[in-house]
């Protein structure tokens, strides 16, 4: 099994087979708007805007399920992105990366790709102290646990790293190059 045996909603209502990126190297993140780690957009399209000549595309998937921290329509999400942040990567429509409601294609990313911890980064001391205060039950399992994982994709469709929320896209770099 890979990500190609995998459909997602675009922003515009139209289903996409996974399939269509056959070839190329992904991440694949789930975004939200209004979190502290919005400003990662910015550096995942200068990713995209890096390397997508090279084979590298970025596919968003906006969820509300953090802190309701993307309360707004699709069409909201993708003026905000494309306003705030240049975003021209793809964008799909909102959905739901955890739990019975979880998007097929998370669910999978999340058995082949676990949970394997925050660094100890300034920004992932915070994030575990909130979700220890605020949001213990999203701690244990391999779920995603907060706006902004994302997962390096191969150009076979084979998941091969996790970066957590507290990961700069940045931090891929090296990675997303190898594949390339």
């Amino acid at each position: 099994m890979s990500i190609y045996n995998f459909s997602a909603r675009r922003m515009n209502g139209q289903e996409v087979s996974l399939e269509k990126y056959k070839g190329e190297v992904l991440v694949i993140v789930n975004t939200a708007s209004k979190c502290g780690f919005t400003p990662q957009y910015e550096d995942l399209q200068k990713l995209y805007k890096r390397y997508e000549n090279k084979g590298l595309t970025i596919l968003g998937f906006p969820c509300n399920q953090f802190g309701e921290q993307e309360p707004g329509e699709n069409e909201e999400v993708e003026a905000f992105c494309q306003l705030n942040y240049g975003v021209s990567f793809p964008l799909f429509s909102k959905v739901e990366v955890r739990g019975e409601g979880a998007h097929p294609l998370f669910k999978y990313l999340t058995s082949v790709a676990p949970f394997q911890g925050l660094t100890n980064s300034f920004n992932a001391k915070l994030l575990k102290a909130r979700l220890e205060q605020e949001y213990p039950e999203l701690l244990p399992g391999d779920s995603i646990k907060w706006n902004f994982t994302k997962f390096l994709i191969d150009r076979d469709g084979n998941v091969v790293k996790r970066f957590e929320s507290t990961d700069s896209p940045l931090d891929m770099e090296e990675d997303i190059e190898k594949l390339l």
